[in-house]
């Protein structure tokens, strides 16, 4: 019997040939189903995509926030550690200045089990204590010397364009302060809170001209 009477030795047809299917690993996901090519049902527009319909550009308000009318500085950071049975337990304390550039100024000293929480408990301290210093221009009135603790600093008034010739916690008090030329000299303790402190009691012995002549009246 011939091949052609035989339906039983007639080849079989291949699979690549069956409709819907894109190959030997028999793939169902036809060119045009839903969502494009290759099945995809989150395209360009659909649900999930950028673009769809009903849905407004992303809005972020992370960098909102007003910001704050002074100027804050940290000068230094102490951590503490507390041997325990566990381990070792580190406590960290912020020594903060803040100031309007203005001639307020005040300083604040926050502790806490993190750094940015004993920066932020410094810097709200700082801000409570603000106190008034003088200005004349950019410098201040006359040459004083202030002590506190250990620490002794001497400020005197500079000419226009000198700048602050201070370094450490003295500088970071003038500039908060509303100083731009300022001769200093730290003659005591490195510790940085006894500079910092002395340096504010020095700020606060300022007087003016007018002041002087009231006193004296």
């Amino acid at each position: 019997m011939s091949a052609e009477n035989n339906p039983a030795a007639a080849p079989a047809a291949p699979a690549s040939a069956a409709p819907g299917r894109s190959g030997p690993g028999g793939d169902r996901r036809a060119p045009g189903g839903p969502g494009g090519p290759g099945g995809r049902r989150n395209g360009p527009g659909g649900p999930g995509g950028s673009g769809g319909p009903g849905r407004g550009p992303r809005r972020d308000n992370r960098n909102d926030a007003p910001a704050s009318e002074y100027n804050d500085k940290v000068v230094h950071i102490n951590r503490c550690s507390k041997v325990v049975k566990g381990g070792r337990r580190f406590n960290f304390a912020a020594l903060v200045v803040a100031g309007d550039g203005k001639g307020r100024v005040g300083v604040g000293y926050g502790k806490a089990k993190e750094v940015p929480d004993a920066i932020r408990k410094g810097t709200d301290r700082a801000h409570r204590a603000l106190v008034r210093v003088n200005l004349r221009g950019n410098t201040i009135p006359h040459e004083v010397i202030g002590h506190a603790d250990g620490g002794v600093v001497m400020l005197r008034p500079a000419a226009p364009g000198t700048g602050l010739i201070a370094g450490g916690g003295v500088r970071a008090v003038l500039e908060v302060a509303g100083y731009k030329d300022v001769l200093s000299k730290s003659m005591g303790s490195n510790n940085p809170q006894a500079i910092v402190k002395a340096t504010l009691v020095g700020l606060a012995k300022l007087r003016t001209l007018e002041q002087i002549k009231a006193l004296r009246a």
